[in-house]
């Protein structure tokens, strides 16, 4: 059945259908031909998998970050940085990197903070003399940072699936997400020293006043998910639906930035993201069923030799598996096939689950960003209207700080594990 299934997937994939038809495609063909169960089992698995509440908070994160990119949070998060370290060696990609963090923490969304940022950031760096492989680069790997910072649909995912708390999630992808800040950080400066790149006028400190009062409004994003939900306010579910109220009084009435009729275009395309984010959920919850039900997981971990393998060799495994699979699938698809078949070994061997979802989360970003097919990778060509190999061409010494943040996350799980247990321990 394993190698139908399997068959069945790589030849509908290679003739070019979009990832849901092929993982429905498999799951049919187990359910009428090989288990001995009515095939209506398929379609209340599916409808079990989109039935947990804390799905609830995709669409409406989907929906406040498409609010926040149209309108004009972006611009002042940027100048606000800008004014901060613009004058410093390095300072644009600094901010670049930077940005990308605020705005990911503000919106969630690796698309998004692409557009957002890369849109008015990016001439910038080429004007400075920034080679535009490197300037590319950055912006793909920086806006991966949003899959850390809470709110994280990739965080949110895992925890259905795995039923692992996404409160402590959220929190858990703080430490990581700072320490790829300062390691991009790092990397800029260096760059720019050796490319000799010219530093921007140093600000004064009135100017970085009303930078700041410009960003405190898009600044309440991250408070409002942070402050609400570890102060016991709301739900990461209740988070998602406050913030699409706050970001619709903050484009529509504070800034002004957007009309009554612009909202309605951003419901459709949030409409359209989510029902197909949702028809992946659906069909991942019926395939991961049918693994399940067959003991698959147990039959590749043991031939893995994973099954008796230590908790490190376990999370080596998880981290190449998650980083390999987002090389070539879209991260959703990715988690939802392989948490299932590492969720026993996990839970066999006692292995933190937040941990293991803070490292699957942030393979999952390198991934996005790498190629040959990571998905960042094409949203980069869609938006910058650049050629596949100068969006690549920067990218590989950032992959290189990214896996080694990662093999730090494995020997110290405190860089994620200390927010969450200063929050919920």
């Amino acid at each position: 059945m394993a190698t139908a299934m399997i068959v069945t997937m790589v030849v509908l994939l290679l003739l070019g259908f979009p990832m849901m038809v092929p993982l429905i495609a498999a799951t049919l063909i187990a359910f009428f031909f090989y288990l001995p169960i009515p095939a209506d089992i398929m379609i209340q698995q599916m409808l079990a998998g989109i039935r947990p509440a804390a799905l609830i908070a995709v669409p409406m994160f989907i929906l406040a970050a498409d609010i926040i990119t149209k309108g004009q949070s972006a611009d002042r998060l940027i100048d606000m940085v800008m004014r901060f370290v613009g004058h410093v060696r390095g300072g644009l990609g600094v901010a670049t990197a930077a940005s990308c963090t605020l705005f990911g923490a503000v919106s969630g969304s690796t698309q998004a903070t692409v557009v957002a940022i890369g849109g008015p950031l990016r001439p910038r760096m080429l004007q400075s003399g920034y080679k535009d492989s490197f300037t590319l680069a950055l912006i793909v790997n920086s806006s991966d940072i949003a899959m850390l910072i809470p709110p994280s649909i990739a965080m949110i995912i895992y925890g259905v699936i795995s039923g692992t708390s996404i409160s402590e999630l959220f929190i858990a992808g703080v430490g990581p997400g700072i320490l790829i800040l300062i390691a991009f950080s790092i990397y800029a400066y260096i760059y720019a020293r050796m490319n000799d790149i010219p530093t921007e006028p140093k600000s004064s400190w009135n100017e970085r006043g009303r930078a700041v009062l410009g960003a405190i409004w898009p600044l309440g994003f991250p408070a409002i998910v942070v402050g609400g939900i570890y102060g016991g306010i709301f739900s990461p579910t209740e988070a998602a639906s406050v913030c699409v109220g706050y970001a619709l009084v903050l484009e529509m009435l504070i800034f002004r930035s957007l009309k009554l009729s612009d909202i309605f275009e951003i419901a459709k395309s949030t409409g359209l993201i989510t029902a197909v984010v949702f028809i992946l959920v659906a069909a991942g919850a019926a395939f991961s069923w049918v693994i399940s039900f067959e003991q698959i997981p147990q039959m590749i971990l043991g031939a893995l030799g994973l099954a008796e393998a230590g908790p490190y060799t376990v999370l080596i495994a998880i981290s190449i598996a998650f980083f390999v699979g987002c090389m070539f699938v879209d991260p959703i698809v990715v988690i939802l096939v392989l948490v299932p078949i590492f969720t026993p070994l996990v839970d066999g061997l006692g292995i933190d689950p937040v941990l293991v979802g803070t490292i699957i989360t942030l393979q999952v970003a390198i991934g996005s960003a790498t190629p040959p097919f990571g998905c960042d990778i094409f949203t980069a060509i869609a938006i910058f209207k650049r050629p596949y190999i100068e969006v690549i061409r920067g990218t590989p010494p950032f992959v290189v700080i990214l896996l080694a943040i990662s093999a730090a996350l494995i020997v110290f799980p405190q860089i994620a594990l200390f927010l969450r247990d200063l929050a919920f321990r």
